[in-house]
């Protein structure tokens, strides 16, 4: 079945109480047991489980063509999920271009717990290689990477963990499975912040991870979100659902849009670089055109003459907002290192854009009256 078509259907059916087509939001925190003890409904307690919640786990499990998925409150939340599914003294090798939450759980919240981590340049495989020890369990792939949009070969990553013996998972919050599968490249967890792109309309909090198979690994995952707790509200769980059904077509819209952009930023004077792997000159176009569809709706550019310069860029635009996160429908720009602090690894002249849904025509208007 298409990826549209799922987009619409997975997950959804009329209410059998009903009849409704778009489903309820089920708010109730408990569920009556019957008289001899069983939950004919399914469902006992809203942090082990909810309709609403099973719903959008079926709808992103068939997204990513994998067997399960468990829903969490947030992105990092599902991410920390991953890693708590290893044990003390395990060895996890992670980009060192990523979001930022995610080396900072790795160094902050994990390394006192006992796990151990590598961060590396994943767009050189022998450098992941080289990373690899005896006991490496995981390898974390964030492809495009935040905020540089490097691409990651996952299929070659997945060469590398088939080796050690380790598993792959790969954050595919900028891609979404519109655009790049990974779980069909042999990757073993997908990690969603579906926050963003699923959720698509800046007004939800959210996070999922899709396993391939419904094995040990992913009953540790299950089991961190129910006993730990960090799990969507009915109405999150609802307002993502809805989100998905358009997924396709804004994902074509968003990149569409993105590519006008970079096209232009590659062009325009007051512009260093532009990093997309739309671009035939970007260092990772080829990869990206060989495991995307579209390349994607985010991108970065480096205003030339260094951080005081990008931030009166920014204060000079009228169309495009200056803030934090992506996704949405409206075109929002940030910039990185002061967002992420003394710590980041973003340039300082660096300036991350989530093209939204506008006319390409506005934007780049929008951004030359800025330059």
């Amino acid at each position: 079945m298409h990826i549209e078509t799922l987009a619409v259907h997975a997950g959804h059916g009329p209410d059998p109480s009903t009849g409704a087509v778009t489903p309820p939001i089920t708010l109730s925190t408990t569920f009556e047991r019957s008289a001899d003890g069983t939950y004919p409904g399914g469902f006992i307690y809203a942090r082990s489980g909810n309709p609403n919640r099973r719903a959008l786990e079926a709808c992103l499990a068939a997204l990513e063509g994998g067997a399960a998925a468990a829903a969490f409150s947030s992105g990092q939340a599902a991410t920390a999920a991953v890693l708590q599914s290893l044990r003390p003294g395990d060895h996890v090798v992670a980009p060192e271009d990523s979001y930022y939450g995610t080396a900072e759980l790795l160094a902050e919240q994990f390394a006192p717990w006992g796990l151990e981590s590598t961060l590396v340049d994943m767009t050189d495989i022998r450098l992941v290689e080289a990373a690899v020890r005896r006991n490496t369990r995981l390898i974390w792939v964030e492809t495009p990477s935040n905020p540089l949009i490097r691409t990651t070969d996952i299929a070659a990553v997945v060469e590398v963990a088939r080796r050690a013996s380790a598993r792959v998972a790969c954050d595919n919050t900028w891609a979404t499975p519109v655009l790049q599968r990974p779980l069909e490249l042999g990757a073993d967890l997908v990690m969603h912040a579906t926050t963003k792109y699923l959720g698509g309309h800046s007004d939800t909090l959210g996070g999922v991870v899709i396993a391939r198979e419904a094995d040990e690994q992913f009953e540790r995952i299950r089991r961190v979100q129910t006993g730990l707790g960090a799990v969507p509200s009915p109405f999150e769980c609802w307002l993502v659902l809805r989100g998905v059904r358009t997924l396709p077509y804004r994902m074509r819209a968003h990149s569409e849009n993105a590519i006008k952009l970079a096209e232009f930023l590659a062009g325009a004077p007051a512009v260093e670089r532009v990093h997309y792997p739309g671009l035939a000159s970007d260092p990772g176009y080829a990869v990206s055109s060989r495991q995307m569809r579209l390349p994607g709706g985010m991108l970065s550019f480096c205003v030339r003459g260094g951080r005081d310069e990008a931030l009166a860029l920014t204060g000079r635009l009228k169309v495009i907002t200056r803030a934090t996160s992506l996704g949405g429908s409206e075109t929002l720009i940030e910039h990185r290192a002061s967002v992420e602090g003394p710590k980041t690894r973003a340039p300082e002249n660096l300036l991350r854009v989530s093209v939204g849904l506008e006319h390409y025509e506005d934007l780049i208007a929008d951004l030359r009256q800025a330059m």
